[in-house]
């Protein structure tokens, strides 16, 4: 039973969350306050209330209805979910505007109930449960004191993996509209004055999810987005953790948002030194004016507590969005090997290009052509054409299906690139429905890559493209398609909505993206979705739940994307992360990198290409070949096995070595590169994870340098114990050249 609740004497209610290796308690208290007492480590089942510290504090606003008592502040008393304008001088999770301009919320607790199941969220993605991963949900009813307006809080526990999902519902029954500025999905009051410090993601274009940390500090530390999507430069994902927190020992609790769009996650410590985790959609330039009889479902929130450092949270974060937030048709499958013509070809391509580079390609073993920007409409350059979703015949003669047919002809799968969101000026579309896009009227707009943003919110809009998009995918035998979102969001106005309504286009912009990608995926569940926005510019757990897997960066350098994949790794399961050879000298960077260790290197997720395999050498060629196969035969144990990450690249600039240890710990793949290789030094010890300590396990090692490399690699080879390795550990090899890398596969000898 991972849910308690009960009632004392004094007419309190303890409700106590447990999971596997969590607690997490909370109390409607005498004064109807939803009081947060602890979640960590698993206790007993004994009332944590006694750790509140109340006291009569200099400028604490007390409750009115307490009369003279002075020592309970709800400034400096751990809450639930706080509400604004009340006394509460921390960051509100909710903060609304009533018929009078008043500005004051007073939530106090009302009921609960236990709910049988996991309750979806309106037109929100959400984890889900399975009959494998059972979910029992605890529902909380909270009530402003003055006005009829209801406050649902929803705890999601799923019990074995130490995942708790939270979410909140807002319902007027006020009789008049109540406009929300804010509300935010979760809340976190450690009540406890001890250091911490805050994990967060930050990036740009081409450098996504780079790892920052820094202590949590009197004030705030916002980590956020306006930018319309969850944005490279920062990610819905963030860790508090003790100062001494390792990927192997200490506490860590992890929240990570399931949305896309603009976010906002605060950590702050109070006058008293007490920390809170907030997170949820933005308040800036959020106003949602909720009429009377009407409900807000707020996205949903995914705590996660680890006792025992960053390694076992990630993996309960891979494991719970790889079996209950991704869905459909490709969730469990091997998803195909896949070239994309892009940097091969960039805009000019046709027919009988893409078909020479998928038969050079199905010969190898790979399985499916993803035909990039360039396909339709008039798309020569990205000046124009996008919203004409239709077959460009001077490109491809006879449309898609007459490409699509000699592709599958090869045994090849054929995948399109769309861009639904957005629209150029030099287009059919713009022409037609100039007030389509996203602008304010009688100002001028922002362009950026020569395009604007349609405005989703507008259902016509929605169903103009997906008319579009459905007559695509239904003219062939289309089996992909990479959506990408290549701007953010400018000049937030949409014509559609009222002048005080406003507020609500950015989040009904989302709202209308999800419910496009619904609809599409409901119409062609057999077609596997990638999401892309310049790479990983919206890469987050709310994709996950329409799109298996994301494009994780449009950097493609195999050195740049040691730190870009380590980054994500904390908060994102490797099978969701788009990752692929491409061609060298690099067309990001200019660097040239072996062709073995971009394909180490790229092995670390959904595996492809992004270059011309018809321009590579016979000896490149069987290299993708042997690539291709080595990817296959070990797609398990690489998708669906526990991931470690055994090196900072940022820190250690010698080398990055990483592991995938599969479920059943039979087998294991170590990848290695060297980063900076020097002369005459004894090459470092690496101790592996996650092994059976009394099993013997066979090594066989691959690497590629110059010199002695392969031999230093064969060297390794032998029979060993998992304690052995893991204890003594392994001498990775002493390669040689210029950004050498290594693979060690072992195997459990029975």
């Amino acid at each position: 039973m991972a849910i308690y609740a009960e009632k004392n004497a004094q007419g309190e209610t303890l409700f106590i969350l447990e999971t596997e290796k969590s607690t997490y308690q909370m109390k409607a208290d005498t004064n109807g306050y939803l009081l947060h007492l602890y979640y960590g480590d698993r206790i007993e089942r004994e009332d944590t209330d006694y750790l509140l510290h109340k006291e009569d504090r200099g400028f604490g606003a007390c409750p009115y209805d307490l009369g003279r008592n002075r020592t309970y502040s709800l400034d400096s008393i751990p809450q639930e979910y706080s509400a604004g304008g009340a006394g509460d001088f921390r960051t509100p999770c909710i903060s609304a505007e009533f018929e009078n301009g008043g500005r004051t919320l007073d939530l106090r607790y009302v009921s609960y109930k236990e709910l049988e199941k996991k309750p979806a969220l309106a037109g929100l993605p959400a984890l889900y449960e399975t009959e494998e991963n059972k979910a029992q949900t605890l529902e909380i009813c909270l009530k402003d004191s003055a006005e009829d307006l209801y406050v649902y809080l929803l705890y999601s526990v799923f019990e074995k993996e130490d995942i708790i999902a939270r979410s909140c519902r807002v319902e007027n029954r006020t009789g008049k509209q109540v406009a929300l500025n804010a509300v935010l999905s979760a809340c976190m009051d450690i009540n406890e004055d001890s250091p911490l410090d805050l994990i967060s993601f930050w990036g740009r274009h081409c450098m996504e999810r780079n790892v920052e940390r820094r202590p949590v500090a009197h004030g705030k530390t916002v980590i956020d987005s306006i930018r319309g999507t969850s944005s490279a430069q920062e990610n819905p994902f963030v860790i508090l953790c003790d100062p001494d927190t390792t990927e192997d020992f200490g506490r860590c609790w992890g929240l990570s948002f399931v949305y896309s769009g603009n976010f906002a996650a605060t950590a702050e410590k109070n006058q008293l030194g007490l920390t809170r985790l907030t997170m949820g959609i933005n308040p800036e330039g959020f106003r949602w004016n909720l009429q009377n009889g009407e409900v807000f479902q707020a996205p949903e929130a995914v705590f996660c507590y680890s006792p025992m450092g960053l390694t076992e949270l990630s993996q309960k974060y891979h494991q719970i969005y790889r079996k209950n937030l991704c869905r459909g048709y490709w969730k469990d499958r091997r998803r195909p090997v896949l070239i994309n013509n892009w940097e091969a070809t960039y805009f000019g391509f046709d027919t009988e290009k893409l078909v020479a580079i998928a038969e050079t390609a199905g010969k190898l073993g790979v399985e499916l052509l993803v035909m990039d920007d360039g396909w339709f409409g008039k798309r020569d350059d990205d000046w124009s054409g996008l919203g004409d979703w239709k077959v460009n015949e001077k490109k491809l003669p006879g449309g898609m299906k007459a490409l699509c047919d000699r592709i599958n002809a090869l045994g090849m799968k054929l995948g399109v690139w769309f861009e639904p969101e957005m629209v150029s000026e030099d287009s059919d579309l713009f022409r037609a429905h100039p007030d389509w896009f996203l602008h304010v009227p009688e100002r001028g707009y922002s362009r950026s890559r020569y395009q604007l943003v349609l405005d989703y919110s507008r259902k016509e809009v929605r169903d103009n493209i997906h008319d579009q998009m459905a007559a695509v995918l239904s003219s062939a035998n289309i089996e992909y398609v990479k959506w990408d979102m290549n701007r953010h969001l400018t000049e937030v106005w949409s014509a559609g909505l009222p002048a005080d309504r406003q507020g609500e286009v950015y989040h009904r912009y989302m709202l209308g993206v999800y419910e496009l990608m619904e609809r599409l995926l409901t119409e062609f569940p057999h077609v596997l979705f990638e999401g892309c926005s310049s790479g990983g510019g919206r890469f987050d757990a709310g994709m996950l739940y329409y799109m298996p897997q994301s494009w994780c960066s449009d950097n493609t350098d195999a050195i740049e994307r040691l730190e870009i994949q380590y980054g994500t790794s904390f908060g994102y399961p490797m099978s969701a992360v788009g990752a692929h050879v491409s061609a060298s000298p690099n067309h990001q960077t200019g660097r040239r990198t072996p062709f073995y260790t971009r394909g180490v290197v790229a092995m670390a997720g959904t595996f492809g290409y992004e270059l011309d395999l018809n321009t590579l050498t016979d000896e490149e060629r069987e290299m993708v070949r042997e690539q291709v196969a080595f990817y296959k035969k070990n797609y398990d144990t690489i998708n669906r096995g526990d991931y470690y990450r055994l090196t900072d690249p940022a820190k250690n600039t010698e080398f990055c070595a990483w592991e995938f240890v599969a479920q059943d710990q039979k087998k294991a793949l170590l990848f290695g590169v060297i980063t900076h290789v020097r002369s005459n030094i004894a090459m470092p010890v690496i101790r592996l994870k996650g092994l059976k300590p009394q099993a013997k396990y066979r090594l066989l090692c691959k690497a590629e340098g110059v010199g002695n490399s392969e031999k230093a690699a064969r060297a390794l080879e032998g029979i060993y114990s998992g304690s052995l390795l893991m204890g003594a550990g392994l001498r990775i090899p002493n390669l040689r050249g210029d950004w050498p890398s290594f693979c060690v596969e072992l195997e459990e000898v029975q």
